[in-house]
Parts: structure tokens; C-alpha cells; sequence
């Protein structure tokens, strides 16, 4: 799934995305909107298997608002909480011993 997320100024009202603005991010593939903020930034994240950054995210950031910065992934990892050290030993498992 294609991600990207567009950094906006904070001002002092409420932010919100109106309908117009959900279509168009559809149109271009994306399927999961969520909102991040702090004081001074709003983020919206975008995540869509339709959607296509290099392709579509200038488009999708001036759908949103003229002056977003748009950020692209770098890493996506899952994690985990398996042992570092990986699986069994197929020894250990008593069905498996010939």
C-alpha cells in the first residue's frame, strides 16, 4: 500500500477535510485518510493500493491545500516481538525428529 503525508502550518482553527477534497484524494487511489496534529503542524497521512505518490501526489497535496509540504516513505517495516534469534531448531519439534 502507498503512503505519503502532507505537512501543513497549524493555525488557530480547527482543520478539517470537506467532501470535495475526499473525492479528489479518491479519484487519485487513495482509500485511508488519517489526521495528525501538534501546535505548530497538521499532518495527513495517505495511504491508498491505488494510489501512486510519484504520479498523483503533487496533485493530491494541492487537493488538500496550496502550500503542503508532502512527505514519501523511506522505511516501512513490520515489527515484531519473535526472538531475535529466529524459529525452533526443527530438532526440538517432536514431530519433525526422523
Amino acid at each position: 500500500m502507498a503512503m505519503m503525508v502532507v505537512l501543513l502550518e497549524a493555525t488557530d482553527g480547527e482543520f478539517s477535510v470537506r467532501p470535495d477534497q475526499i473525492s479528489q484524494l479518491a479519484r487519485l487511489g487513495v482509500s485511508n485518510l488519517a489526521l495528525v496534529r501538534d501546535p505548530h503542524t497538521v499532518g495527513i497521512v495517505l495511504e491508498g493500493w491505488l494510489f501512486d505518490p510519484a504520479r498523483s501526489g503533487a496533485e493530491a497535496v494541492r487537493s488538500i491545500a496550496n502550500g503542503g509540504r508532502a512527505l514519501h516513505p523511506v522505511l516501512h517495516m513490520a515489527v515484531t516481538t519473535a526472538v531475535p534469534e529466529g524459529g525452533r531448531d526443527v530438532r526440538d519439534i517432536p514431530h519433525a525428529r526422523t
